[in-house]
């Protein structure tokens, strides 16, 4: 432990462990090491939201290494910069003492550099018979020495955060623009649906995105916006196929019509059903599946049917239903209540339905027949997934803000 190296703040100023920690770091830069300083600067600029620093500290900052001779910082060479207030203001654009004090004060804390300061406080150096510098009291730089590749992975990582979240925004745009096209499709054209629960689902979702800050907030914020494309998809695909169907069924029944016509019937009818017309059976219509939600966020709404996958991780489709038949026989639902939303609403889609049920568990007394509940309200076109994970992923958003 090298304890040589440590040194404390002159006057009132307090001496912290982290002080401490950062000062022994230092004192371990690899012998021979050297960085550009201002490849350095601006790695520390770019991470600034990280370190907390404002542009003023980087001001000040930017002042300080202009005070340092050499393009490089250098472990073998004096690393010490002792430029008086009244100099360092007027580097730094002529800023206050009092502002400086402050950004020098942040700079510190941020462990972008160190005080090494003398025994009555002043900035100062001593120099040998040769003119070179045998010792200085002022500022040490050596912390952006030694942490020059985590700075710059800083760096690295504020850029990536940014072009995630540029992502994401574009992404945003394009669901508020298919959501609100959709909609006005769906009213001029007199299309049947909840439209007006959509729109108003609509327009919280943009108040959200408008306060959304953090890259999980904007995910957060395009789940949402997906869910509501995705259902008011369904809602039209449905309308479709009703009319498709409904359609179909007349063309049927005018086929049958128009065929009997060429039949002459010499007989006389035995019964009064002989009498009439041919009965033909309705054929039963099932709702048609409708298309199964993003895994990513289905796991985001429903994070505990991770816990009953094999290795307590779902990153398939296939895993999801597996994991899915395991909560169907914990929560005691039987097979032919599964089978039937399996039928009716998809495979995946009854996966899902599972895992939503899984956790409102504590919420539901017979998971059971709440299964089978919302088998028949799909099968009748009154059910949709999308409220039901858009519910769950707003529950536990406050839970992944806390965590980001």
């Amino acid at each position: 432990m090298q304890t040589g190296n440590v040194t404390t703040p002159f006057g009132r100023r307090p001496m912290t462990l982290a002080l401490v920690k950062g000062q022994l770091a230092t004192a371990n830069i690899k012998a021979g090491k050297t960085v550009d300083k201002w490849k350095v600067y601006r790695s520390a600029c770019e991470a600034r939201a990280l370190l907390g620093l404002r542009d003023r500290a980087l001001a000040v900052l930017n002042a300080l290494l202009s005070f340092y001779p050499e393009q490089e910082l250098s472990e073998d060479r004096n690393l010490v910069v002792f430029p008086s207030n009244a100099q360092l203001a007027i580097r730094s654009n002529g800023i206050a003492g009092t502002t400086l004090r402050e950004n020098l004060a942040l700079l510190v804390d941020a462990g972008l550099i160190h005080r090494n300061d003398s025994p009555n406080g002043k900035r100062y150096a001593r120099k040998g018979h040769d003119g070179e510098i045998e010792t200085a009291y002022g500022f040490s730089l050596a912390p952006l020495l030694a942490r020059s590749e985590e700075l710059a992975l800083m760096a690295h990582q504020v850029a990536e955060d940014s072009r995630q979240r540029r992502i994401i925004k574009e992404r945003i745009t394009i669901a508020r623009r298919n959501v609100r096209k959709l909609i006005t499709a769906a009213v001029d054209e007199g299309a049947p649906g909840n439209w007006q629960a959509v729109e108003s689902a609509l327009v919280a979702a943009i108040a959200r995105v408008k306060l959304a800050k953090t890259t999980s907030a904007l995910e957060a914020c395009l789940d949402e916006l997906n869910l509501l494309n995705e259902e008011a998809v369904n809602m039209l695909e449905t309308q479709l196929k009703s009319q498709k169907s409904d359609t179909n069924d007349s063309e049927i029944r005018h086929h049958i019509q128009n065929s009997n016509t060429k039949f002459h019937i010499e007989s006389e009818p035995s019964s009064e059903e002989e009498q009439g017309e041919p009965v033909v059976a309705k054929p039963k219509h099932s709702a048609e599946p409708v298309k199964a939600f993003p895994l990513g966020m289905v796991l985001r709404a429903c994070p505990r049917i991770s816990d009953y996958a094999v290795g307590g991780a779902i990153s398939h489709w296939r895993e999801l239903m597996a994991a899915a038949v395991v909560v169907r026989t914990m929560l005691g639902v039987s097979p032919s209540a599964y089978q039937d939303a399996c039928e009716i609403m998809g495979p995946e889609n009854a996966a899902v339905a599972m895992a939503c049920v899984l956790e409102r568990a504590g919420q539901i007394t017979s998971p059971g027949g709440y299964l089978r509940d919302l088998t028949r309200r799909t099968e009748e076109g009154k059910f949709s997934l999308g409220p039901m994970l858009m519910a769950l992923l707003r529950a536990h958003e406050p839970q992944r803000r806390q965590l980001a």
